[in-house]
């Protein structure tokens, strides 16, 4: 993507003209990646053991787990599957977004591979593409350095495991990131584009659109309303895609405001402001529970002091809007708990003041640093496992 005459790097109340940056070279990436490919790799190969230790396999563990089932179910038969349990709660797949699956659909068609190894696959090549992603934005507001701690550090998440199975949330970090980098450089066009995929990957894709209108309301004022036609064709596309899907839900249920919602709703999923989070964490603070929801509680309340970071940073608008409306739906939003910092995993951006503070620690004292991501993907690696081969929760 060719850069334009201005780029979105102050935030939130001044763009600056865009400055100078050093040379790029294909070795800072090629590092960045290699070294987020090793994570994940560790991380898988830690579950390998683990599931043949424990009589598992790993394969179906990482393809066909918990969500992955009704993906690959959509991919292989197409929407119309529904699930009765207790009244009031019916799980249809109508509730999952369908690029993912089409996407499967497509490459099983084309190779010839089951439709759960067309799905890792998927998923494998969309989180490399992500992490280059993550690289080049973190090389374009600070430095190398920043953007290889920023990609090692979003594979080294306790919950990045997330990031090998066959799961939509690195198809729509995908799409996200790669729709901020062109916003941050003013490429309209394609940062509606890839923004509108996003909205087809996930419910919580509507945030890059938030990120993408914002911005472009926020231009709209700074030049008086004359902006090109590209920022008006951008903003026009980038909500297209998640707002497509729910009226194509919402005509399916005959309800086309409100079908979607509903079935949300039935999956006992709703936005209530955080009032059934906070029960659910009083409840778990008061009686006990599994490690994986005090865990959660952790891991949610770090990105809430972090996204409080990333706003002292006065980081680039469009980073603080999407990253601010996947916490606030994650914070919000009630049902599936343990699900939470899944949720969190395309709000990179929150990784940003820790990936610049790691970068001088690292030149001040190098061997702090590497501690500090020794711990960190010690961390990583077996709470990743842990999750996968034992604890049989919901992801």
């Amino acid at each position: 993507m060719t850069e334009p005459s201005t780029a979105v790097l102050d935030a939130p109340s001044a763009t600056a003209e865009p400055r100078v940056l050093p040379r790029r070279t294909a070795s800072g990436a090629a590092r960045a990646l290699g070294l987020f490919a090793a994570a994940r790799l560790t991380g898988m190969l830690a579950v390998a053991v683990a599931a043949y230790a424990s009589g598992q396999r790993p394969l179906a563990l990482l393809g066909r787990s918990w969500d992955s089932l009704w993906y690959l179910g959509i991919a292989a038969h197409g929407y119309g599957r529904t699930l009765h349990f207790e009244p009031g709660v019916v799980h249809s797949d109508l509730a999952f977004f369908p690029l993912y699956p089409a996407l499967i659909r497509a490459l099983h068609l084309v190779l010839p591979l089951s439709t759960g190894v067309c799905a890792l696959l998927i998923a494998w090549a969309a989180a490399l593409a992500a992490a280059l992603g993550i690289y080049r934005i973190g090389e374009f507001l600070h430095s190398r350095t920043v953007a290889t701690l920023l990609v090692v550090l979003w594979g080294l998440l306790p919950h990045s495991v997330v990031l090998s199975m066959a799961y939509t949330e690195p198809v729509l970090t995908a799409f996200a990131v790669w729709s901020l980098y062109a916003v941050l450089h003013g490429n309209w066009l394609w940062a509606g584009s890839l923004a509108a995929l996003a909205g087809l990957s996930r419910p919580n894709g509507f945030a890059v659109a938030a990120a993408i209108l914002s911005t472009a309301a926020y231009e709209l004022v700074r030049r008086r309303g004359r902006v090109p036609h590209r920022l008006w064709t951008g903003a026009l596309l980038a909500p297209a895609g998640w707002v497509a899907y729910v009226l194509w839900v919402g005509w399916r249920r005959h309800d086309l405001a409100g079908g979607y919602f509903a079935v949300q709703r039935a999956w006992g999923s709703t936005f209530d402001f955080g009032i059934g989070s906070a029960r659910f964490a009083k409840k778990m603070m008061l009686d006990g529970d599994r490690f994986v929801f005090p865990m959660t509680l952790v891991i949610v309340a770090v990105a809430v002091l972090l996204y409080a970071l990333l706003l002292l940073d006065r980081a680039p608008l469009p980073l603080l809007v999407h990253s601010g409306v996947l916490l606030l739906i994650t914070v919000g939003g009630s049902g599936f708990f343990e699900s939470k910092p899944r949720f969190l995993l395309p709000a990179f951006p929150l990784l940003l003041p820790l990936a610049c503070a790691l970068a001088r620690t690292a030149k001040a004292r190098p061997a702090h640093a590497l501690l500090v991501v020794g711990v960190l993907a010690g961390l990583s690696v077996t709470y990743g496992t842990y999750l996968i081969v034992y604890a049989h929760t919901p992801l």
